[in-house]
């Protein structure tokens, strides 16, 4: 799909306007409303266009800004505020043209992060009856039909990384996967939501800690990688937060007859076994997970609101035992006294969120504890903020 520079900035122009009149209605609401809700609020109120989420720059079809979406599209179901359904609609109808179409998407990359937003569509699909966003479903599903796999038949992080298998990919993918599978009424794709992630769990877990690895390179090539093992050298937070999102999301469609749904509950009530080992007094959990009050290191709010998420849902959907909620109690509590603060005007501003972190590629990215405690630190970035509003929702619960 080709879209000039000067449709993006009228598009951008028109969703300001659409969203300001019903943004100053929500925003008029009584000061006790709930705190997913005034966190949610705060956000649109710094980033009025879905867009500027994760303090975006331009229109994109971006992981992070569909994370930021599908915490407020779970809004709108818990709320039926048509606010929040509007905000994300208006986004993902601004990407996707009549042909399904997404711009700025490029399927030959073959990047798991693109796949994250398409999560959405299922949802969109169902309420607004589009068919764009049917053939922009399928457009995804294609990429994954086609994505390049490990020898034992696990997807490439993107391209450009060969045989690389990332926690993070698991959580863009495999709940699509479920999905699409329901959404079709295929089994097989069930299968490969399944052999996805138990194939990563094999390649990722470490025995000693109880914690799994960043990532894996299937062919031990790679500068980072354990040159016997594959596996790179840290346990970052925020990677085995997307993979505990991952754990419980991916069950959201998988049928409760699945033969294999057992071996994802365990490797959920494992974690969750072991998780707690690494919080420390506070409640809170560390960048580098297996190092908390090591120099440096730093209690980093993305990981936090992510196990917070994780381990609420799972309490609440029975896959853990109820005493797991003391652990996303104290989580709550030390993200309240130590990272969630209110501003003078009622915005709440979450910090101490790593602005991003990966392996390889341009810098020094080398998966070491120096690498992870050295990348930028921002406030209210959507990878902090939406798991949040997600976890809150869910502790409401």
């Amino acid at each position: 799909m080709t879209l000039t520079i000067k449709r993006e900035l009228l598009i951008s122009s028109l969703i300001t306007c659409l969203l300001l009149i019903p943004f100053l209605q929500v925003s008029a609401q009584k000061s006790n409303m709930p705190l997913y809700e005034q966190v949610a609020q705060s956000e649109m109120k710094r980033f009025p266009e879905l867009w500027q989420l994760d303090h975006g720059k331009r229109l994109y079809f971006a992981y992070s800004q569909g994370l930021g979406a599908l915490a407020f599209y779970k809004l709108y179901e818990k709320t039926k505020n048509e606010v929040y359904f509007n905000y994300v609609e208006m986004w993902m109808d601004s990407l996707i043209d009549n042909k399904g179409e997404i711009y700025l998407y490029k399927p030959e990359d073959f990047h798991l992060d693109f796949i994250n937003p398409g999560k959405l569509l299922f949802s969109l699909y169902e309420k607004t009856k589009k068919e764009k966003y049917a053939l922009a479903i399928e457009k995804l599903m294609d990429q994954l039909k086609k994505q390049p796999r490990t020898p034992d038949g696990l997807f490439w992080h993107k391209d450009i990384y060969p045989n690389q298998v990332w926690l993070d990919g698991l959580y863009m993918a495999s709940p699509f996967l479920t999905s699409y599978a329901k959404y079709k009424n295929e089994p097989k794709y069930y299968d490969e939501a399944l052999n996805q992630i138990l194939g990563a769990a094999k390649h990722l877990y470490d025995p000693k800690t109880g914690l799994y690895y960043h990532a894996w390179d299937a062919a031990k090539v790679q500068p980072w990688a354990n040159p016997v093992t594959g596996q790179s050298p840290s346990f970052w937070g925020r990677s085995i937060g997307w993979w505990f999102m991952a754990l419980v999301d991916v069950l959201d469609d998988l049928p409760n007859d699945n033969p294999r749904r057992e071996d994802v509950l365990k490797i959920i009530r494992d974690l969750a076994e072991v998780l707690p080992r690494y919080q420390d007094d506070e409640g809170l959990f560390w960048q580098v997970l297996d190092k908390p009050k090591v120099d440096k290191n730093y209690q980093e709010a993305s990981v936090n609101s992510m196990f917070l998420y994780a381990f609420a849902k799972a309490v609440n959907r029975g896959y853990i035992a109820p005493e797991y909620r003391k652990v996303a109690d104290g989580i709550l509590s030390g993200l309240q006294k130590k990272l969630l603060l209110k501003d003078k005007d009622g915005s709440w501003n979450l910090h101490q969120c790593n602005a991003v972190a990966g392996l390889g590629g341009s810098g020094n990215r080398d998966g070491s504890f120096d690498y992870y405690v050295n990348e930028r630190i921002r406030s209210n970035d959507i990878k902090a903020t939406a798991p949040l509003i997600m976890g809150l929702m869910e502790m409401d619960k």
